[in-house]
């Protein structure tokens, strides 16, 4: 049997009255929702997993690839004119200082001695007798003066001709390698040529570039540990820091200092060089938190007070197995470690600590 009207009216009726007790049976007297009845606020946010971190001091270590140089290096050449004579020293051999490592021929330089010798014999000849006709005033103390003006011409005549004898011996100005011959017998030398090459080898010098964040932590005098491409293994120390950076790399030049009384290590050797710096203060944070803000600038987001979520630029120190050693964070913050992606700066969030899920 179809209903009637009056059974229709009394349905929508009921409808419309048990509708109306449930919206109002979540409202107090005063008209407004019960917070007891309602959503949750905190169950609207965003969840993310935070971690609280303080900042401790850490020693970074700092891992640079260099070169082994020599701690200096010469071309030894010619002072005079004249024919390679002789080369005396073989290729790669230590010399001692003074050693001559290349001989000019002495032409007429050991007759130009002799002469000036005579000269200077018969000078002072002229000399004694000008001082005895003096004593007995048969001659001017102007004479006596002129005899002693030449005496003293002759001898530094003597000096100069032994000086050029001299310089046909191209000799070691300190102890080292003579690493490469530039000249053979026969070859005419002008003043400014070269002979040869010779370097010094102890101590050895590692050179290394460090960045601007890495000057804060290195410094002169600190241990270093080398790694040579060689296999062998040294320790040195920092020697020189460059107080001016190149322009071209914004890197300044480093220099460390390793003991090498043998001359077993070799310069032009790729060099891997360990340094600890000194410590500062910094935060462990796992790396893959690492975000981007809007200008593309690389930091960490934490939950500041109220859970507002917040951006700190950040400046890598150290990367290690553990994490991530970075300075600009607060001293003490949550970071966030799950659910960054999915939360925009300035935003309130609902932060759960790691150990409580």
């Amino acid at each position: 049997m179809k209903p009637n009207r009056s059974q229709i009216i009394a349905l929508v009726a009921i409808l419309l009255i048990g509708g109306w007790f449930a919206l109002n049976s979540g409202k107090n007297k005063n008209g407004t929702l019960d917070p007891n009845k309602s959503i949750s606020q905190t169950d609207k946010l965003p969840s993310v997993v935070t971690r609280l971190i303080d900042s401790q001091p850490h020693s970074v270590n700092v891992k640079l690839f260099g070169r082994t140089e020599p701690s200096r290096e010469v071309m030894i050449k010619a002072e005079t004119p004249g024919l390679i004579a002789a080369t005396p020293i073989s290729e790669g051999s230590v010399v001692q200082r003074g050693t001559v490592v290349c001989r000019q021929d002495i032409n007429a330089r050991q007759a130009s001695v002799d002469q000036a010798k005579a000269l200077l014999k018969t000078r002072q000849a002229e000399l004694a007798a000008a001082q005895k006709l003096v004593e007995r005033g048969f001659a001017s103390q102007t004479q006596l003066l002129t005899a002693q003006a030449a005496m003293d011409a002759a001898s530094a005549s003597v000096k100069q001709a032994e000086i050029e004898l001299d310089n046909v011996n191209l000799r070691a100005p300190f102890t080292g390698i003579y690493d490469k011959n530039m000249a053979e017998v026969g070859d005419y030398l002008n003043p400014g040529q070269p002979c040869g090459l010779l370097i010094e080898l102890d101590p050895l010098i590692v050179t290394i570039e460090l960045t601007e964040s890495q000057l804060a932590l290195i410094k002169p005098d600190q241990d270093a540990i080398i790694a040579l491409a060689t296999g062998q293994t040294v320790a040195g120390k920092v020697k020189f820091i460059e107080s001016r950076a190149n322009p071209a790399t914004r890197t300044f030049r480093t220099e460390i200092l390793v003991p090498n009384p043998e001359m077993i290590l070799k310069a032009g050797v790729t060099a891997t060089v360990n340094l600890t710096g000194e410590p500062v203060n910094a935060q462990l944070v796992p790396g893959q938190i690492l975000a981007l803000d809007e200008n593309g600038t690389v930091g960490v987001k934490y939950l500041d007070r109220g859970d507002i979520v917040r951006f700190a630029i950040t400046e890598t120190i150290d990367d290690t197995d553990d994490g991530i050693w970075v300075r600009g964070l607060p001293d003490s913050v949550r970071i966030i470690i799950k659910g960054q992606d999915y939360v925009a700066i300035g935003i309130q969030a609902n932060g759960i600590d790691e150990y409580d899920q």
